[in-house]
């Protein structure tokens, strides 16, 4: 078993100073991580938003076709019915010339009516969806040349994204593997503590060095008899005003 398998299977045996130089190596592979990924800015997020965009305005086309789609079987059915009520008038009218009374003539009179009215009634409502297809055309020539216009935009931020990511992506994955081993260095405890409070920080530092009396992170003064215990390595101790692991002091040798 080596020395640092035997670090993670007994933490308490493990010096407090080869704790704080596992950290301190962790801190310094996030850190440079996130400098590497700070160079792609907003193009990560930019791209996402674009592919969201995209999404949303497919979606949109696809809801005008559906709906146009539906408008133009309505006018099909209406034409038909149109078709079969012209049918029965011409039908009903050759009845009138062998009618025997007034009674059956006013009946298919009225016959003949219903599906006047019938046809006035769908030629109205073809009317209707021709009107709205030509608007939901219209809408939907604006949407898919502004689909057109964020493809491109996408096609050009994935390109520039592509572009920085290829520039550092062999220095990110030796990182990354790097990284995975100095996790293996730190106790559990300790790396939940790390993560807990990299993460509340906007700047990524959890763990920093005593620099001209103040704290790395927060710049607070750090007084000169804590400084000492820090030295000592007895214990981890944390910066009181910010909570960052204070890993020594800079300049200074451990007791």
């Amino acid at each position: 078993m080596t020395a640092n398998n035997a670090a993670v299977a007994n933490p308490a045996d493990v010096p407090v100073a080869t704790k704080l130089e596992a950290l301190l190596e962790l801190q310094r592979i996030d850190s440079h991580l996130a400098e590497i990924r700070r160079v792609r800015g907003d193009l990560p997020e930019e791209v996402r938003d674009l592919e969201d965009e995209i999404a949303g305005y497919e979606a949109r086309v696809k809801r005008f076709d559906e709906e146009i789609s539906g408008l133009q079987d309505q006018i099909k059915q209406r034409k038909a019915a149109t078709k079969e009520a012209e049918g029965l008038i011409k039908r009903y009218e050759e009845q009138q010339t062998n009618v025997r009374n007034n009674r059956e003539y006013e009946a298919i009179a009225k016959e003949v009516e219903l599906q006047r009215l019938e046809i006035q009634i769908a030629d109205k409502k073809i009317k209707e969806a021709q009107y709205v297809i030509e608007q939901r055309n219209t809408e939907a020539n604006v949407t898919r040349q502004r689909l057109d216009e964020r493809r491109k935009d996408l096609d050009t931020k994935k390109g520039e994204l592509q572009g920085i990511v290829a520039e550092n992506e062999n220095e990110e994955k030796q990182l990354v593997s790097e990284r995975e081993t100095a996790v293996q260095q730190v106790e559990g405890r300790l790396l939940t503590a790390y993560e807990r409070v990299r993460g509340n920080m906007k700047n990524g530092l959890a763990v920093v060095l005593v620099r001209r009396d103040a704290c790395g992170g927060c710049f607070n003064t750090v007084p000169p008899q804590r400084q000492a215990d820090i030295l000592a390595h007895k214990k981890i101790i944390v910066c009181e005003h910010c909570g960052r692991i204070l890993a020594g002091v800079e300049g200074q040798v451990a007791v």
